[in-house]
């Protein structure tokens, strides 16, 4: 089954200031902030929601299709996916524009000051859904606004069925909005703190906006996730990983195995169960994708934690 992962590809770009920010910044004279940090640590990753997405369908021997738009800059980004074997074909790179990217400041105390410029992600509605053939599944992640809102209704209007995963691009969208995407969707990915912000939007209770698909999912970090389907909650424990390095696109490396559950008619305790795998595998590595377990490992991860391998 061909799925279609719409979202942003991006750079990361992350700092480290050796020291804490509050030694720095004097609380009087915020109102005239001035300040700079000396980094001597840098690296640059490879993110960006659907590329994050996909990297990790491909780990589990999926073929995603990307639907993306990417900068002037994309070269390196787009060597790397022609590399990992991930098809491009739906990546528009929009002259004149950079890829969106993130620059990421940290200090010793883990705080962080990031800018984030969307670049080519502000044109993500020049793709459509149409351009893209034999789409069986797909997902609509974090993007430009036009391009998430557009891409929700050409999923519904060609019938078929997507995971709509709002994410950071949740405070974009008004409740009816957000409303009109769930009832278009067919499944809905959100963390914890994303659930309690559509319930605000919405003035619904995450039980009632769970009866608009055909199932939702709320991530809780360490405490697991719960998936709200034909008026049930499943409970899904969290898999303990082997270290905890960085969160930074766990969210994404769950989707993964959402995604790939759904495809391959998976019951919906092996799916989040799965899900559950992709994240632990991911938080143990710094970068989104830098975690590089073969099949067979992610099928004996999956058996360590509960007792049977998915396939």
């Amino acid at each position: 089954m061909s799925i279609l992962v719409c979202g942003s590809v991006a750079y990361d770009t992350i700092m480290v200031f050796h020291d804490r920010f509050k030694n720095h910044i004097l609380p009087d004279q915020i109102h005239i902030l001035n300040v700079a940090f000396l980094v001597p640590d840098m690296r640059r990753e490879f993110g960006g929601c659907a590329g994050n997405i996909a990297y990790n369908l491909k780990l589990l021997g999926a073929d995603p299709l990307i639907m993306a738009t990417v900068g002037d800059d994309a070269g390196p980004y787009q060597a790397r996916l022609e590399q990992l074997g991930l098809r491009a074909d739906h990546v528009r790179q929009v002259s004149g524009s950079f890829t969106a990217q993130a620059f990421i400041t940290t200090d010793v105390d883990d705080n962080q000051i990031t800018a984030f410029h969307p670049g080519a992600m502000n044109h993500s509605h020049q793709n459509r859904v149409s351009d893209a053939k034999g789409v069986k599944l797909g997902i609509v992640a974090p993007d430009g606004r036009d391009g998430m809102l557009g891409h929700a209704q050409q999923f519904a209007e060609a019938g078929i069925p997507f995971v709509f995963d709002p994410g950071q691009g949740l405070p974009m969208f008004s409740g009816p909005e957000l409303e009109a995407c769930l009832e278009m969707a067919s499944y809905c990915a959100l963390n914890d703190y994303e659930a309690r912000m559509l319930s605000e939007k919405t003035g619904r209770s995450i039980e009632d906006l769970a009866n608009d698909v055909d199932a939702l999912v709320v991530t809780l970090g360490a405490e697991g996730s719960q998936i709200y389907v034909e008026g049930q909650r499943i409970d899904i424990p969290c898999v303990k990983a082997e270290a905890l390095v960085d969160p930074t696109g766990c969210g994404d490396a769950f989707r993964s195995g959402l995604l790939y559950g759904i495809a391959n008619g998976m019951d919906w305790e092996t799916t989040g169960r799965l899900a559950s795998v992709m994240g632990s595998l991911k938080i143990a590595q710094r970068g989104g994708q830098n975690h590089r377990p073969s099949r067979n490992e992610i099928a004996e991860r999956y058996a360590a934690a509960f007792g049977e391998k998915p396939w």
